[in-house]
């Protein structure tokens, strides 16, 4: 029997409640996986040999050609993540390699309106090649033969299925005869059963993945960052020269729908209380930059807050590979480039280069009232600090563990930055990776306010507005906040008159929890609807929330 992983409210009368706040688009509810029975010829369950390994849950992946088993291993005490695939004969396994050396022949550069244009074409010509070999094969082989093909020309060949598993985080290969290790989003780190037995296999993928990304990668530069079609981020390298045990890749999965302030509510990355206070700040264009260690969610975590941001406002954002999705019109995206030929002597670039530096000079000049940067970690944080203290608003992410640090590493070297110039940020979110009672999750360690700078000792003066508690995994105020009065100070409030604001956010941020709102454009409409028409907005609310 399956382990049901969620249990999301579906209530229609609270939805259809919500639909004069979202009117232009459905809302759009995640539902959870079921066990899969699996009476399809096409991909047959197979059975678990060993007495000691067991079924935890089936999930569809692209129903009926693949699934994924999550079993437990009694003896080692640890999760397999098992892809199953259509099974296919060595006698099969020819045919399908004959119709992939015949399809790169015969198949011709066209302009396609969309996908299933693409794959129309390819399945096309898939039988066509199949009738000319004159070679027996039955319906089911051929659904077989044709996800195959599919597969290993549109797809993600070989780690075409945890690709598409939306709880799939990271993909990891190692190198020759290494299994592929996923990092599961309520397993954590397991094993797969999938690996790459070849090492001109694994090289051969490893340069088609990197083109299919739109690059080159080859023994002369063999490391390569990029993004796939699908905006997940690539890291290769190719064969022995830097990484001894082989080619290796590692993935880190793109979410289409990203996580939103209710996400981390949900997940207790962070109190409902500490997103208030985060979206009266982004309102009021306070200045911030979420730190942590690796993999500790900080993009997640800012991707999330960005919804906060006032719908007509124009934002820039600048990445070397695409992490960031916000629902607003007013937004210029833009990724860094890299060059090609040898690198210049003097500025170090290759011709045709273009680096975070040269894309925010060139986004200060755009006139944006926000300014995002993916991660800074080199001369662009002087620019970003620069343009936070002539009053722009910036938010970014940085590599540290705590406030201390953060400022070490701007001081030094390659940053270099005047310890003056830190007075111009705002916020600090300290946020990692912890162990909860057994399970690895992610918590907003703190939330840092910057007062200023001591002029006796040239300290930097801070404010913990919020602290995590580890004891017993709860969020404390320290019951002061500098933010509070500079917002106060803008608006012309009282404290009374903050406080309550701050109370009203919440109970938002409570209606959203109740809808089971989970699509970033209906977080994003609601908090629009609310700066445009608070009142209408805080009396549906009330009305769900009471009901």
């Amino acid at each position: 029997m399956a382990i049901s992983k969620k249990e999301i409210p579906t209530k229609l009368k609270i939805v259809n409640m919500m639909r004069p706040i979202i009117k232009s688009e459905k809302l759009k509810v995640k539902t959870p996986k079921k066990h899969t029975a699996h009476g399809s010829n096409i991909t047959p369950l197979p059975e678990i040999k060993s007495p000691s390994i067991k079924e935890i849950e089936v999930d569809p992946i692209e129903e009926p050609y693949s699934y994924v088993r999550i079993l437990f291993d009694e003896v080692t005490s640890e999760y397999i993540y098992e892809v199953i695939e259509p099974p296919i004969t060595d006698d099969e396994k020819k045919i399908l390699e004959n119709i992939k050396s015949k399809l790169i022949e015969v198949l011709e550069l066209k302009d396609f309106e969309n996908d299933e244009e693409r794959k129309e074409y390819l399945m096309e010509k898939t039988e066509e090649i199949i009738e000319e070999m004159n070679t027996p094969v039955d319906s089911v082989v051929l659904d077989r033969l044709k996800y195959y093909v599919y597969r290993d020309f549109l797809g993600y060949g070989l780690v075409q299925v945890p690709m598409h598993d939306s709880e799939v985080e990271d993909i990891s290969c190692d190198g020759v005869n290494i299994p592929i290790y996923i990092y599961h989003r309520m397993y954590g780190s397991i094993r797969s059963n999938l690996k790459f037995q070849k090492e001109d296999e694994l090289d051969n993928y490893v340069i088609w993945i990197v083109q299919k990304s739109g690059r080159h990668i080859s023994i002369s530069n063999p490391m390569v960052d990029a993004s796939l079609p699908d905006g997940s981020r690539l890291q290769a390298t190719l064969g022995k020269h830097v990484t001894k045990r082989g080619s290796s890749f590692t993935i880190r999965r793109f979410k289409p729908n990203p996580f939103t302030p209710i996400d981390l509510i949900r997940f207790k990355t962070m109190s409902r209380e500490m997103m208030a206070y985060i979206w009266l700040a982004v309102e009021n264009g306070m200045s911030i930059i979420v730190c942590g260690g690796t993999a500790s969610g900080k993009t997640t975590t800012l991707n999330a807050i960005l919804l906060f941001i006032p719908p007509n406002m124009k934002i820039a954002s600048i990445e070397d590979t695409r992490e960031l999705n916000l629902p607003h019109e007013n937004w210029i995206p833009s990724l860094t480039r890299e060059g090609l030929g040898e690198p210049n002597p003097v500025t170090g670039k290759r011709p045709g280069e273009i680096d975070m530096f040269d894309l925010l000079k060139a986004a200060l000049r755009q006139r944006p009232q926000y300014i995002m940067v993916g991660e800074v970690r080199g001369p662009e944080a002087y620019t970003v600090f620069q343009a936070m203290a002539t009053g722009k608003t910036c938010y970014t992410t940085f590599h540290a563990d705590d406030v201390k640090s953060m400022v070490h590493r701007f001081e030094n070297a390659p940053i270099n930055l005047p310890r003056a110039l830190i007075t111009a940020l705002d916020i600090v979110i300290l946020q990692a990776q912890v162990k909860v009672g057994t399970a690895m999750t992610r918590r907003v360690k703190s939330i840092t306010e910057i007062v200023g700078l001591d002029p006796e000792t040239n300290e930097i003066i801070t404010n913990n507005a919020y602290t995590w508690n580890p004891a017993d995994d709860t969020f404390n105020y320290s019951g002061h906040s500098y933010i509070y009065e500079k917002i106060s100070a803008i608006k012309g409030w009282s404290q009374r008159r903050m406080e309550l604001e701050v109370k009203r956010r919440e109970r938002i941020l409570e209606y959203m929890e109740k809808l089971g709102v989970r699509y970033y454009r209906d977080v994003a409409r609601i908090v629009a609807a609310y700066y445009k028409k608070p009142e209408e907005v805080l009396k549906r609310v009330e009305e769900v929330l009471s009901s």
